[in-house]
C-alpha cells in the first residue's frame, strides 16, 4: 500500500501522495502560504481558507494532491 500524508484544517483534509507527485510546482506557485516545498512539512494546512485549498488542489496535473471533507470522509480529486 502506498504511503499517504494527510494534513487537516478541521474542514478539509489534504491528502498528498508521494509516488505521484510529479514535483511540476503548480500547487506552490498557486497557494505558496500553504505548499512550501523547501520547508517540513511541506504543507501548512492553515495557510489559506477551505476554498481556495480545494481549487489549487483540483489544479494539481499528477493527481498526487487530493481532498475530502471532513464531513463526509469520501475523497474528492482533481477536476
Amino acid at each position: 500500500m502506498e504511503d499517504l500524508k494527510e494534513y487537516s484544517n478541521g474542514d478539509v483534509t489534504i491528502v498528498w501522495q508521494p509516488k505521484l507527485c510529479i514535483h511540476s510546482g503548480v500547487c506552490a506557485r498557486g497557494l505558496p502560504n500553504v505548499f512550501k516545498p523547501k520547508e517540513k512539512p511541506w504543507i501548512d494546512q492553515f495557510g489559506a481558507p477551505s476554498d481556495a485549498l480545494t481549487k489549487q488542489i483540483g489544479a494539481c496535473p499528477s493527481g498526487a494532491l487530493s481532498f475530502y471533507t471532513n464531513n463526509t470522509k469520501g475523497i474528492t480529486t482533481h477536476g
